[in-house]
């Protein structure tokens, strides 16, 4: 039977686009759903104000009436202004092992991208930095992060297959957690306040987070300017996930560090893993998702580091280390036995300099992949 591509139009659609890769990969232990509820909004052109410069539009491909697979695309058109490019970006791919589905899906990117004016096609990645991105090309035995995607083997083969090659690729690592605080840190942090004059600010209550936050995005947008894909984050795309953070965000783990002159300079963000309970969850929230995922923030074994963004006029000075120092006596009163860092550019050798002396074990491997619309 023929493969019948339907752009997503109704909540019906949408809800089958967001549940499609629940249903596919319910019986496979690593996969990990992504939180149904923000899948959702991100594609709402009025909840998610990336859409004042990005477009974007999701697809399901049917097979006798049956979901095989979906696509989303996103063009991020201030990107594309700002580094002369004109690429369309695939999202959210997922389908069975049929390389004719594959083919019919991102066809269907390419010609809409092309219509745009694009020349080009990227993913998977998505609106933002901040957003899920990569395919899984290595790891595909572990469990993924509350962040990240999890996909089988067979989606590079097909990709491979039509024409799509190696843009860049991000790494993840385990890091074990120390036993006790290491005397190089805290003898490094003493030094770092001393010289400098930085100071580690931890907030006690959810409603003193916009006192630094928006500053300290600021910082991050500087931080990571250079890295692939990255567009500044505007300040109505910053309350957007800062709305996201205020829901789950463990304060013990919330770091934010001040120069002398208490200007905010550092943020830091590591969480609790909650992919065991979202994974039971099976993305949902209601009725007791929410209470599990508040249960796995009280008591856990697993730290996932989110980011952690320095200014450039301070990166080199020791700023980490104060993190760092906080970060493990926390790790150690709650019992954390072993910490997993997110997506990392594999050529981004300082922030992977930073886990040297922890004894990290690199366990998976994902990638951006490129082609040329004919």
């Amino acid at each position: 039977m023929d493969i019948v591509i339907k752009v997503v139009e109704s909540k019906k659609e949408a809800k089958a686009f967001t549940e499609f890769p629940n249903k596919l990969f319910k019986d496979v232990e690593a996969f990990v759903p992504a939180l149904s509820f923000d899948e959702l909004n991100v594609f709402d052109k009025v909840k998610n104000p990336a859409h004042e410069y990005c477009e974007s539009i999701r697809f399901l491909a049917y097979r006798n009436k049956k979901i095989v697979g979906r696509i989303a695309g996103i063009i991020n058109h201030k990107y594309n202004k700002e580094f002369e490019t004109k690429i369309v970006r695939f999202s959210r791919i997922d389908m069975i092992d049929d390389i004719k589905v594959t083919e019919k899906l991102i066809k269907t990117i390419e010609t809409w991208g092309h219509s745009k004016g694009m020349n080009q096609i990227i993913g998977p990645i998505g609106f933002t930095d901040m957003d899920r991105m990569g395919l899984l090309v290595e790891g595909f035995e572990y469990l993924n992060m509350f962040i990240t995607i999890w996909n089988p083997p067979y989606y590079l083969e097909h990709l491979e297959k039509i024409g799509f090659i190696k843009d860049v690729d991000w790494i993840e690592s385990i890091i074990p957690w120390p036993k006790e605080l290491p005397e190089k840190v805290q003898r490094g942090a003493e030094i770092v306040r001393r010289r400098f004059g930085y100071e580690l600010v931890k907030i006690k209550k959810i409603k003193e987070l916009d006192k630094y936050v928006y500053d300290a995005f600021d910082v991050y947008n500087e931080a990571f300017s250079e890295l692939y894909g990255f567009y500044p984050l505007s300040k109505s795309v910053m309350e957007y996930y800062i709305k996201q953070v205020k829901s789950l965000v463990k304060l013990d783990f919330l770091w934010f560090v001040l120069d002398k002159e208490k200007k905010v300079i550092a943020l830091g963000l590591m969480m609790p893993s909650l992919a065991l309970a979202n994974k039971k969850n099976n993305g949902k929230l209601f009725p007791f998702g929410f209470i599990r995922l508040l249960r796995s923030l009280k008591k856990f074994n697993t730290i996932d580091f989110y980011f952690i963004a320095v200014d450039p006029e301070h990166q080199g000075k020791g700023v980490i280390t104060l993190i760092m120092e906080d970060g493990i006596k926390n790790g150690i009163k709650y019992g954390v036995v072993q910490a997993l860092t997110g997506p990392e550019l594999e050529n981004n050798v300082k922030i992977q300099s930073q886990w040297k002396d922890y004894n990290p074990t690199l366990y998976k491997r994902r990638r951006c992949l490129i082609k040329d619309i004919n």
